[in-house]
């Protein structure tokens, strides 16, 4: 009976040991019959933010359109004092704009009764001192307690030669690519052969930390330190 069990689990890994194999030569078998292996490749770098944007709005709200309009004349000069004397001098002022407020019934519905006017002058402001922009993003918080009603907006960071950098990118994915398709067919014994077509996928440009990924691709504005990914889907001959 001993003698047995011994020969079955023996007649076992032999019956094993021989599926793999055949199932290794399909496998090469198959590989070499469709003469292709499609692979995709990636490769990523870090960059700095080299400028930078940021938008905020004056508010007044007043009884009409001309009384709101006066106060945030009055408002506007002090608050490009405060950007100046902080050394930004691209300074976009754009055109006042607003809206009127109506009086809600008891079901908390609008009438057509104006009780006010909400008025804002909408500034941009930019630099290549990007560490200048987020300072900015916080303090100019403070005028505030000058009596300026202020909206400030997420400050945005760009990054000016993505261009050459999409390049460098688009050439080592395609070289990971490769990598990647010798790997997986070194256990079939073949070998990577010539390009037979290449697509480039979209880029990811997401903060350093971000596993974010889109088929649209993603263009983060909100920090300042990015990760640039590359993608590119190549089909290479088997010989």
């Amino acid at each position: 009976m001993e003698k047995l069990e011994k020969f079955q689990i023996l007649a076992s890994c032999l019956i094993i040991t021989f599926g793999l194999l055949i199932a290794s030569l399909i496998f090469a078998n198959k590989i070499s019959k469709d003469e292709n292996i499609t692979v995709t490749g990636s490769a990523s770098k870090i960059v700095k933010s080299d400028s930078a944007k940021l938008g905020f709005s004056i508010r007044a709200r007043k009884a009409n359109q001309k009384e709101s309009f006066a106060y945030l004349k009055t408002q506007t000069p002090l608050v490009i004092e405060y950007l100046k004397s902080k050394g930004i001098n691209e300074i976009d002022i754009k055109s006042m704009n607003g809206y009127n407020i109506y009086r809600q019934n008891e079901k908390g519905y609008s009438t057509n009764e104006i009780i006010a006017y909400e008025g804002s002058q909408h500034i941009e402001i930019k630099s290549n001192d990007v560490s200048k922009i987020k300072r900015i993003s916080t303090d100019i918080q403070n005028l505030i307690n000058k009596g300026i009603n202020i909206e400030v907006y997420s400050p945005e960071y760009f990054y000016s030669d993505l261009a050459s950098i999409k390049v460098d990118l688009l050439k080592e994915a395609s070289q990971d690519a490769k990598q990647r398709a010798s790997s997986m067919l070194s256990a079939t014994g073949a070998n990577v052969g010539k390009v037979k077509s290449m697509r480039m996928g979209v880029f990811q440009i997401t903060p350093v930390d971000s596993n974010m990924v889109s088929d649209m691709g993603i263009n983060d504005t909100t920090s300042i330190d990015k990760k640039v990914t590359a993608v590119a889907n190549v089909v290479f001959k088997v010989k």
